[in-house]
């Protein structure tokens, strides 16, 4: 499976808009721990939402937010594996953009797995799995409160294929995605995993051990189906609190209000950036 957006190269070799509710943080027990005793409420938004690399002008954002296609936008907050320089992504276009109407959906590139092929600038091992997640999770924090994303915000931990077969290495990931889920929680950040239906989401999905595992999956799986339902891979009482979100479709050039970007499309539907 082709890397994400590690690099633009490696990116480029891949093959309606909803309204936000709010969501009781008590009843979103998979969200949050007793290391917070009051939870912001949940934001959610069910709908289409598009990730791209670098987060686009703020007038491309305005202009494309008059067609109603998109309601929600993936962005990604930091990372040492986050590949594309963000010019645009400040606390001022975050209170821009979501003024104009946008869904925020966070994303944080951090260390990938001991076996994982690509060359990445950071990596875990085994040894140091879980004082990275909460290393890296502490930064993610730290960035999302920079942007204006308020505690209550979701952190969507972007974790790229490896062989899930390899038990050692997986047994690595799950070390580093609980460490770095519980670190958010204590911080009253939700936890969020993007991965791939094949691989990484799969981890995360099947783990039979559940404790501070993220509470949202946003899943992969390139079938071009706007649904987080229909094509669900895994038990169906898994992620069910609007809990998921679903990139079904990818390197999708697109025009819209005499704007031009590449994106991939995602149907949504869970937790996105508070702002304000």
């Amino acid at each position: 499976m082709a890397r994400h957006r590690l690099s633009k190269r490696s990116r480029s070799i891949a093959a309606g808009t909803g309204a936000a509710v709010a969501v009781a943080g008590a009843v979103v027990v998979a969200q949050t721990s007793s290391a917070a005793t009051v939870w912001p409420a949940q934001k959610t938004f069910t709908g289409r939402a598009f990730d791209t690399c670098t987060a686009p002008s703020l007038a491309a954002m305005r202009a494309w937010k008059t067609t109603g296609f998109y309601g929600g936008a993936a962005v990604y907050i930091g990372g040492k594996n986050r590949g594309c320089a963000q010019p645009n992504l400040t606390a001022s276009w975050v209170k821009s953009v979501n003024t104009a109407g946008w869904k925020l959906i966070p994303l944080y590139v951090g260390a990938q797995p001991p076996c994982q092929t690509s060359a990445n600038p950071e990596k875990f091992t085994a040894a140091n799995a879980a004082s990275l997640g909460a290393s890296n999770a502490l930064d993610a924090v730290a960035k999302a409160s920079a942007l204006g994303m308020k505690p209550g915000s979701p952190v969507y931990l972007d974790m790229e294929p490896y062989d899930i077969a390899d038990k050692a290495c997986n047994d690595a990931v799950l070390t580093y995605v609980r460490s770095f889920t519980k670190t958010l929680r204590a911080k009253t950040y939700r936890g969020g995993f993007y991965g791939f239906s094949s691989s990484s989401a799969k981890a995360i999905a099947t783990a039979t051990d559940r404790t501070d595992l993220p509470g949202n999956l946003w899943y992969a799986l390139w079938d071009k189906q706007n649904t987080t339902t229909a094509d669900w891979p895994w038990k169906a009482t898994l992620y069910t609190d609007h809990s998921r979100g679903h990139q079904y479709l990818v390197n999708s050039k697109e025009t819209r209000a005499g704007y031009t970007l590449t994106v991939d499309q995602n149907a949504w539907d869970g937790p996105v950036a508070i702002v304000g």
